[in-house]
């Protein structure tokens, strides 16, 4: 059996990571692509560095204008790996552009597909997100799924039961396999922080960042908090272009930084009072380290971090984040739990799957 295993994005990466001590603890042959989604250093190389055992295989150089250029981009370069390396089964994480792209080439090619994080949904087709979640699935011959809402998802939309396997979420093997180091080096120093006393912002989505009323709101809103309790901002590129061209002030009390290498993020992300966020993984890690998170979308595709763990959902109200963050700060905090199979196992009982079925 040959695996190849697809990875675009800085979420990918974490996913991915997880199949690599198990895989190579067997005899099954693997290669590894990285389709160059996300090929900023601190969003991609150093990442990699620091969770990857092994060496990447391929690197489809994709920074290129247009998303749809892209996407092809992707499908052509993707297609000449499957034709030269013949791969039984492809592997492809999470819902990003390269997700589906590469999906779609090994489809026509008669190439059977593995989903992990298969079978969540927002419920919001304006995401484009949603879309490649929703095609990616319907494509997949096997769909590993993170949590109960995703087998529900699925069952509904008339995929068999047989295809669906709950393993548990491989965000959280990468996560736990670091976050002893992260926390080692009190990277919050750095920035002359005290731990449990400070805010994290992420914030990326096109339906923040790139409506630009809403973005102002949003900076207005953290420079308001940022009087109560200090902010941390690791500004991804694409709403710091929207920032740049619309002049939008950034209070100067805000520590706004560039985008952090995982293990640092992950250290101030441990160490934070509370994160503020649009981010579905952080959803995730913020539940499995109980730290309180604040998130600024309309919807989730991950509604167990809101029914057991430590996320709200809190949508444009941003008074109301403005609210939370002040109860937060006096010690009001929403307990939450870990979820089944949130364990650091996930990525073995994908590699147990695979080698028992095929």
């Amino acid at each position: 059996m040959k695996i190849c295993l697809v990875m675009g994005t800085r979420p990918n990466f974490m996913k991915i990571a997880s199949l690599i001590d198990p895989l190579s603890r067997t005899d099954i042959n693997f290669f590894i692509v990285h389709t160059g989604q996300h090929y900023d250093k601190n969003m991609s190389s150093d990442i990699i560095k620091s969770l990857f055992p092994v060496e990447i295989d391929y690197l489809i150089k994709s920074n290129i204008e247009g998303e749809i250029n892209q996407f092809s981009h992707i499908m052509v370069e993707f297609e000449k790996i499957c034709d030269f390396e013949k791969p039984d089964i492809v592997v492809v994480p999470g819902d990003v552009n390269s997700t589906l792209a590469c999906s779609l080439v090994a489809s026509k090619k008669n190439i059977k597909i593995a989903h992990l994080e298969a079978g969540l949904r927002s419920f919001d087709r304006d995401m484009p997100e949603e879309i490649n979640r929703i095609l990616t699935d319907h494509l997949s011959d096997i769909l590993f799924t993170t949590e109960k809402s995703a087998k529900i998802n699925l069952f509904k939309e008339g995929i068999k039961k047989e295809k669906i396997i709950f393993v548990g979420n491989t965000m959280i093997d990468s996560l736990k396999k670091t976050i002893d180091k992260a926390i080692k080096n009190k990277f919050y120093e750095k920035y002359r922080l005290s731990s449990n006393n400070y805010c994290l912002l992420t914030i990326h989505r096109p339906s923040n960042v790139d409506d630009i009323d809403r973005l102002k709101k949003i900076i207005d809103m953290i420079n308001t908090i940022s009087k109560t309790i200090k902010v941390v901002f690791p500004i991804h590129p694409r709403t710091l272009n929207s920032i740049k061209l619309n002049n939008i002030n950034i209070n100067d009390e805000i520590i706004d930084i560039e985008p952090l290498p995982y293990l640092e993020f992950l250290g101030l992300m441990a160490e934070s009072k509370v994160v503020i966020t649009d981010s579905g993984g952080i959803q995730e890690e913020t539940t499995y380290l109980g730290i309180q998170c604040l998130t600024i979308r309309d919807n989730t595709e991950r509604p167990i971090t809101i029914e057991i763990g430590t996320n709200k959902l809190l949508g444009s109200d941003f008074e109301k984040v403005k609210k939370e963050v002040l109860e937060i700060t006096k010690g009001k905090l929403k307990k939450g739990r870990i979820p089944k199979y949130w364990d650091g196992r996930a990525g073995e009982r994908i590699v147990e799957f695979l080698k028992k079925h095929f």
